[in-house]
């Protein structure tokens, strides 16, 4: 009796210690949004794009939604979680306004080379020069973290875009990554995810690779709320679908509900234990767009001047609070790779990685 007391004083000490460990360890949670300019972040609606009925459907109503005298209230009104909470307890990175400059550091501009340099933390314009569906020969942060014992089936990514299986290299890596109309899988699926699994081939995209953002986000939370993943990526597609589109309505829309997501994403892990006070948000985007001629804002590559200007914010676990950054720098896309690798305490590659982590 005595020995079995001892065996189950020790289990339960060693059980506390992992949860404790568990509970104190930073999370990553990357977030970004395909193509979202930074001038829409820092200025709301665009003056010239806001009642232009070349690209908007109900003038009328737009306004009415996101028109405001001053860029601080269209701001405000666009993006409201942004420019209330992530302001008041993060850092945005990116006015160009106000000599805070963030840049691409690949040549292409557009989203597969965007997203590689952001994962992997240098870009890569010899071998990723397209957006075609082929397994990225570099490892992400996602696929670093995983080899890691210490991260091991902890690292969870969902995108918007058919494509982001062949970023992450699912197939090597051994992340799972759900994206484009993939369906929850596994044995023990929540009542949501059976429901989302349901209502997602009901529910038509507008695209033939890029499924609604609404179920990225429901499947990556309902994958929080299980699992408990480490380091989470969540990948927005619909800002940069729309602005192709040439729909400035539904991009704005689009942005907006995106705000809203991301503070719902921010209020459950500060109601749950496992998140509360240890998790680390980065936002950003994959590619900028272009402002003059008008008409360019609808594209992005190296033909369209601006396209390598982007955004960065950081809010939550460590990061101090100055809000919206008006000093004179320059971040880097690649900067975020190490950033996170940082914050999750593991070995940065210097040979991979040619800048150094973002110090906020």
């Amino acid at each position: 009796m005595k020995i079995r007391l001892v065996l189950f004083a020790l289990i339960s000490a060693i059980s506390l210690s992992i949860k404790a460990q568990d509970k104190n360890t930073t999370k990553v949670i990357l977030i970004t949004l395909d193509g979202f300019r930074w001038q829409e972040l820092f200025t709301g609606a665009d003056s010239q794009l806001v009642a232009n009925k070349e690209y908007v459907h109900d003038t009328v109503n737009l306004k009415k939604m996101f028109w405001r005298k001053t860029a601080y209230e269209r701001r405000r009104t666009l993006l409201p979680f942004i420019w209330s909470k992530i302001s008041e307890i993060g850092q945005i990175h990116g006015n160009r306004k106000l000599g805070s400059n963030v840049n691409l550091t690949n040549k292409m501009w557009f989203s597969y080379p965007g997203y590689n340099e952001i994962l992997t933390g240098k870009a890569d314009d010899k071998r990723i020069e397209s957006n075609d569906k082929i397994n990225n020969p570099n490892k992400t942060v996602l696929e670093i973290a995983n080899n890691n014992a210490k991260y091991k089936g902890k690292v969870a990514a969902f995108g918007s875009w058919d494509v982001f299986p062949y970023i992450v290299n699912e197939e090597r890596s051994g992340v799972p990554v759900n994206a484009g109309f993939e369906n929850a899988i596994g044995l023990n699926l929540t009542e949501k995810e059976k429901f989302l699994n349901e209502l997602q081939p009901k529910i038509p995209s507008p695209w033939g690779t890029v499924r609604l953002d609404a179920f990225t986000h429901y499947y990556a939370l309902e994958t929080m709320k299980k699992k408990h993943p480490y380091l989470v990526y969540i990948a927005y597609g619909e800002t940069d679908d729309f602005a192709h589109d040439g729909e400035y309505d539904a991009y704005l829309k689009s942005a907006h509900t995106t705000d809203a997501m991301i503070k719902e994403l921010w209020e459950f892990t500060q109601n749950d234990t496992f998140y509360k006070d240890n998790t680390l948000f980065i936002i950003t985007t994959d590619h900028g767009r272009g402002t003059d001629p008008l008409y360019t804002w609808r594209s992005h590559g190296d033909d369209i001047n601006g396209a390598d200007s982007v955004w960065i914010a950081l809010f939550g676990k460590g990061v101090t609070s100055k809000g919206e950054i008006e000093a004179k720098e320059q971040l880097n896309s690649s900067m975020i790779a190490p950033t996170i690798l940082e914050a999750l305490g593991l070995k940065i590659d210097t040979e991979l990685m040619k800048e150094n982590s973002i110090k906020f």
